[in-house]
């Protein structure tokens, strides 16, 4: 009977002391990342694809949708001619289109120009894409409701 007593009471001392275990989950580090890559996500979709400052003439034509292997030329005010992101110097843009990698297909030119650039200066640069065997070039324009 004292076994009993002592083992029993020694079961009920376990029991005060021990803790139940914890089934909650802290989700509130899950929900902090989970935001954080949603704001990046959302500030990263909606950046231009190419960083320099044209602005677009306006145009009702249909978008055109971007493809991998495109290349963006593009013309600011100033007349300076960048590929992708890198200026290309004055009278060496026939260089340069040399230089582009080709690839087994030939690229789409998007082709950025500025609204106050004169209509010569991007007939210019579409005329030399041409010489160079550029034969696809589609021209960017910010959209527009009211027809011209």
């Amino acid at each position: 009977m004292g076994m009993g007593v002592a083992s029993s009471s020694r079961r009920r001392g376990t029991k005060r002391t021990r803790r139940a275990a914890m089934a909650e989950i802290n989700v509130t580090p899950l929900v902090d990342v989970m935001l954080v890559l949603l704001i990046i996500f959302m500030v990263t979709v909606t950046l231009p694809a190419v960083g320099v400052p044209v602005e677009l003439p306006e145009s009702r034509a249909a978008a055109v949708e971007e493809q991998p292997d495109q290349i963006t030329i593009s013309i600011d005010r100033a007349g300076v001619i960048y590929i992708e992101n890198e200026a290309v110097a004055a009278g060496r843009l026939p260089e340069a289109l040399e230089a582009l990698d080709r690839g087994s297909q030939q690229p789409l030119i998007v082709l950025r120009g500025d609204r106050s650039l004169d209509y010569g200066r991007v007939m210019a640069v579409m005329g030399e894409l041409g010489r160079s065997g550029f034969t696809s070039i589609s021209l960017v324009t910010d959209g527009s409701v009211t027809p011209p």
